[in-house]
């Protein structure tokens, strides 16, 4: 069928159907982690992690469903929905334990004058890692699941900061410490769900299911590296893509047909040392082999567009 693209450049008005969006990029988002397909070694990792209650460190390319593992985890163990942890550069190891909004508290104060309360909670959070943290409301209650995405983004200084919460498992909040009443009611991360926190000290009971990201663009201090179980991801190869596409698209790959095509010419240019994401491919079998597919010259051009190299400018 001919390429009707939706979009002209000629400026004029039109009712157009842009027809429905790839699985993957419905809204919203609706995960679906059977889609994931570990690779070897990634199952023994992950549950070495869990039976020595010690993070998982996963490094890999980027669009290498580092991050697919923990949502897969957590559904299969009943875990919950996980925390999540964006690193930055500006990431401190502060922000993922709680936030206090210092300058609303004495704003709060100055407008209440002698009559205020100067009640701390509402002006306290706790972060993502202080949230998996916290100690289990019940006996029998799963530990959190947390990701720390992209630890290889962060100020050189974060993983040795995170060196004694990740060992001992607790941490402490000096403003609640320091506060009048010992027992605070602190909102948890992204939730109205409160905490009781006492005399400012966080002690877990049960250490949450820990997953960082990495990749690879850095290098750890040993002992970092030693309290987290490592698994680095593999290349994909072409069994191993037809897997994942079969899964994404609920369908099987036919031999020696357009899909399979361009999965051999993408394991082809990773194995000529290009940096590409498994997300990219996705994204060409569901522009390039649709039934509104473009073909000849079109179909190059936007193979191209979809396939560019992750590292060229």
């Amino acid at each position: 069928m001919t390429w009707t693209p939706f979009y002209l450049g000629d400026g004029t008005p039109r009712d157009v159907d842009l027809g429905a969006p790839p699985p993957w990029r419905t809204f919203p988002r609706q995960p679906r982690p059977e889609r994931f397909q570990p690779p070897p070694g990634l199952v023994e990792a992950v549950n070495a992690a869990l039976a020595l209650r010690r993070p998982l460190l996963l490094t890999g390319a980027p669009g290498s469903g580092k991050s697919s593992v923990i949502k897969q985890v957590a559904t299969e163990l009943r875990l919950g929905e996980p925390l999540r942890w964006h690193i930055t550069s500006r990431s401190t190891l502060v922000d993922a334990l709680y936030r206090y909004d210092a300058l609303g508290r004495i704003h709060a104060q100055r407008l209440g004058g002698d009559s205020g309360t100067d009640d701390i909670a509402p002006f306290l959070q706790l972060g993502p890692l202080g949230t998996a943290l916290l100690p289990s409301r019940a006996p029998s209650e799963q530990p959190r699941a947390l990701l720390i995405d992209e630890i290889d983004k962060s100020d050189l200084d974060l993983p040795s900061d995170l060196l004694d919460v990740l060992e001992h498992g607790e941490f402490e909040i000096p403003e609640l410490a320091r506060y009048r009443d010992d027992d605070v009611d602190v909102r948890e991360w992204e939730s109205d769900a409160v905490h009781r926190i006492v005399k400012g000290r966080v002690r877990c009971d049960n250490f949450p299911f820990i997953v960082l990201t990495s990749n690879g663009e850095r290098d750890f201090p040993a002992a970092f590296l030693r309290r987290c179980i490592r698994y680095t991801m593999p290349m994909p190869d072409t069994e191993s893509l037809r897997r994942v596409v079969a899964a994404h698209f609920e369908t099987e790959v036919a031999p020696s047909g357009p899909v399979d095509s361009l999965i051999a010419a993408f394991v082809e240019r990773l194995r000529a040392g290009e940096s590409l994401a498994v997300d990219q491919l996705l994204n060409a079998v569901h522009v390039l082999t649709g039934a509104q597919a473009p073909e000849g010259a079109a179909a190059e051009e936007v193979r191209e567009l979809i396939l560019r190299e992750l590292t060229g400018a």
